[in-house]
């Protein structure tokens, strides 16, 4: 019988280099998209999916991110006093209960392995998702319950997958893949950013993953590799051919990648049009724009 999935990791240890000036002084994690952080909508993927014990992996400066979970009475009390009700809900959903998040601190920048492997008291003998708040996801039914729906069919690991044109592939963990059923593929091996025309597949790995408590027995003995990281997909990959084994699940939905300038853009314009409240005047002004210029 397949354990359920209630733990999930959230790496938000980076500096978030990509943003400056903006990340100088507030974590990446914080800014918004439209008006909710890029954290909140990882979270809320995960709630939905049914996880209950949150952690997050940060480092020194991401104080804000901590603050911005917990209660603001001041501000409940002035939006009570105004009956502001619709925003009071508003607010009560960013709130967690105590206990609901842990915070452990990655002290050196030494890759996603090593962020996974800094939460493994936390996390203990069970499986576990790990969420990358830089890849938000517009979906019908959230990413990681489409995962978890499937993982307990099969369990081992899993990761979320999506096709990419050929010449995007060396951007990405790309998948080797021996057969499919349905959205799921069995994965036979997995190539990180290979050169253009040597992908084995065009299947690759984003921001969403399933893990077995094997990962981190495997991170704890893998040596930090190139640019002195500890590879996450490294400890993935030595679970190929273990049973139960890997798998990835093809998604339903668009994702964004926010961790680069361009893609949170992208996020910006479709979730802004995505909302009844915005959507209707936003678009009747991206009509209006001359995009000849």
């Amino acid at each position: 019988m397949v354990k359920p999935v209630t733990k999930a990791v959230f790496p938000v240890a980076g500096l978030g280099t990509r943003f400056l000036p903006a990340t100088k002084s507030i974590p990446k994690e914080i800014m918004t998209l439209v008006d909710r952080p890029l954290i909140q909508y990882a979270i809320d993927e995960a709630r939905a999916a049914g996880i209950t014990d949150f952690i997050f992996v940060t480092s020194r400066g991401k104080s804000a991110l901590e603050d911005y979970f917990d209660r603001a009475p001041e501000l409940e009390h002035a939006l009570e006093e105004k009956n502001k009700n619709k925003l009071m809900e508003v607010l009560e959903s960013t709130n967690m209960p105590s206990g609901a998040i842990s915070y452990v601190r990655q002290q050196q920048a030494m890759g996603l392995g090593h962020a996974v492997w800094c939460a493994r008291r936390l996390i203990g003998d069970e499986p576990f998702a790990v969420l990358l708040p830089d890849d938000v996801i517009m979906a019908d039914e959230p990413v990681l319950a489409q995962m978890i729906e499937a993982h307990n069919e099969i369990g081992g690991c899993m990761m979320a997958a999506m096709e990419v044109e050929p010449e995007a592939a060396s951007a990405y963990g790309i998948l080797d893949i021996d057969n499919r059923d349905g959205n799921v593929v069995n994965v036979k091996g997995m190539v990180e950013k290979p050169p253009m025309g040597e992908q084995p597949s065009n299947m690759a790995v984003i921001g969403r993953y399933i893990l077995t408590p094997e990962v981190l027995d495997e991170l704890h003995e893998t040596d930090a590799g190139a640019g002195g990281e500890i590879q996450l997909t490294d400890a993935i990959a030595a679970q190929i051919g273990k049973d139960p084994g890997v798998s990835g699940l093809i998604f339903d939905g668009e994702r964004y990648d926010c961790g680069n300038k361009g893609g949170f853009l992208q996020a910006t314009v479709a979730f802004g049009m995505a909302r009844d409240d915005l959507g209707p005047d936003f678009r009747d002004y991206l009509r209006g724009l001359d995009f000849g210029k």
